[in-house]
């Protein structure tokens, strides 16, 4: 492939990718039938704490303005977590994910069918919810039940296939940058609500000022720890084949100390959303519903207690999916390749077993801070949640690895061309 050609290719894949991020904010704006839009913006002016408002944040905007998109990717999300779980104690899923690409296929196609399922219990939680509420539904009953049921699962299912097309023909993770232009979308919005909020006397202007340094502080250590890497020495030994000698490089296996990036945050907060589906899209006056959410609210120790729980757990469940130690220090000793002081084999896994685990230590107790340090500002002054540590660090790490994912083709198609100059050289 040429340099031209080459360049040609990623610039379709750019704009394919920001081709179908359109449609999807295209699509935040379209409403649900049925729905009277200003009863919609008077009860959802004051239904924006707690998970409704970081269901809003990964909705792009679409829960505020009850869209076809209104459940986001979350579905998806959610029905990942449970079949990713379910690989760990499932010999039937231990035995799909050992299979290759068929058992990948298999399980692509059950994660799937779990989507459809599980958005079709919380469409109907929402239909039921948006029925509660007195004159937002023009005319409530079984047939607009049908309808918002039937809209809301198939934009769940059209985000699913517009993020799997992004991930096959255009940069990036579909499902992250989905997420993210949604975020990103509405940031400057969230933006303005804070200076207005300062004009108002809500916020003090000294608290505006701390609030932009945190976020700059945020962004800063959010980078500084997405690049830091553990780097441990590979030695490989001499060899002689005929009158030549081969081999004695030495070379590194990086290790990052965040190796599952984004994914514990956005299945910590898809694992929170679930459960309170029912709740937060019940506007009625119950007063159980309203006790349950109000323990889920920015601030609350049981909020905090899950959330970082749930970012600790899915921090060292996905690296153990992502990177094993047992595959690595075998691959190195097929290829002679072994850590210096260390014995190969089972020896070299466990050493680089402990090095993962103390990493992972320290990036799920970042991934913790990142995502609940500015919490705290939030529930305690009137803050969208588009300025928090979750979305803030979405924004961050995606942007990170979409223009690694770049600049790896740019070099790759470098790299191809050094390679064809030195041939033709000779």
């Amino acid at each position: 492939m040429s340099s031209t050609a080459t360049s040609n290719d990623l610039r379709n894949r750019i704009i394919f990718t920001i081709l179908i991020l359109s449609i999807y904010r295209l699509g935040t704006f379209v409403p649900l039938p049925g729905i009277d839009p200003g009863q919609l913006q008077n009860m959802m002016e004051g239904n924006q704490q707690g998970l409704l408002g970081m269901f809003n944040v990964f909705a792009g905007g679409a829960i505020s303005r009850m869209a076809i998109f209104a459940l986001g990717i979350m579905p998806y999300i959610s029905s990942s977590i449970i079949v990713q779980l379910l690989t760990g104690v499932s010999e039937y899923f231990k035995n799909l994910k050992n299979q290759g690409e068929i058992g990948r296929k298999k399980i692509t196609q059950i994660t799937r069918y779990g989507t459809v399922l599980l958005a079709t219990i919380q469409g109907y939680g929402l239909a039921v919810g948006l029925e509660s509420s007195a004159n937002l539904v023009i005319n409530p009953g079984a047939f607009f039940k049908i309808s918002t049921v039937t809209t809301i699962v198939a934009g769940t299912m059209f985000l699913m296939w517009l993020g799997e097309q992004i991930t096959q023909r255009g940069i990036g993770n579909g499902i992250s940058l989905i997420i993210f232009s949604g975020i990103v979308a509405e940031i400057p919005r969230a933006l303005v609500t804070t200076f207005e909020l300062g004009k108002t006397g809500a916020i003090s202007g000294f608290m505006i000022f701390l609030i932009l340094v945190i976020l700059i502080g945020t962004i800063i250590f959010i980078v500084f720890m997405e690049r830091a890497l553990r780097k441990i020495l590979i030695n490989y030994p001499k060899r002689q084949m005929g009158n030549k000698m081969y081999g004695g490089d030495s070379s590194h296996l990086p290790l990052k100390i965040n190796s599952a990036g984004v994914i514990p945050a956005i299945f910590a907060s898809a694992l929170l959303l679930l459960p309170v589906t029912f709740s937060n899209f019940n506007f009625s006056k119950n007063e159980t519903f309203l006790n349950f959410s109000s323990y889920f609210s920015q601030g609350q120790p049981l909020y905090m207690l899950l959330y970082a729980s749930g970012i600790i757990f899915f921090t060292f469940f996905y690296t153990s999916i992502v990177f094993n130690p047992n595959e690595t220090a075998e691959n190195l000793r097929k290829y002679g390749g072994f850590v210096p002081g260390i014995r190969p084999g089972e020896s070299t896994a466990i050493y680089i077993d402990n090095i993962l685990t103390k990493l992972t230590t320290i990036g799920a107790l970042y991934l913790t801070l990142v995502c609940l340090m500015p919490e705290f500002l939030i529930a305690n002054y009137p803050i969208p949640f588009y300025l928090g540590g979750t979305s803030i660090l979405i924004v961050v790490v995606v942007a990170i690895d979409t223009v690694t994912q770049i600049q790896t083709r740019l070099m790759s198609s470098q790299y191809e061309q050094l390679i064809k100059k030195t041939k033709f050289g000779k």
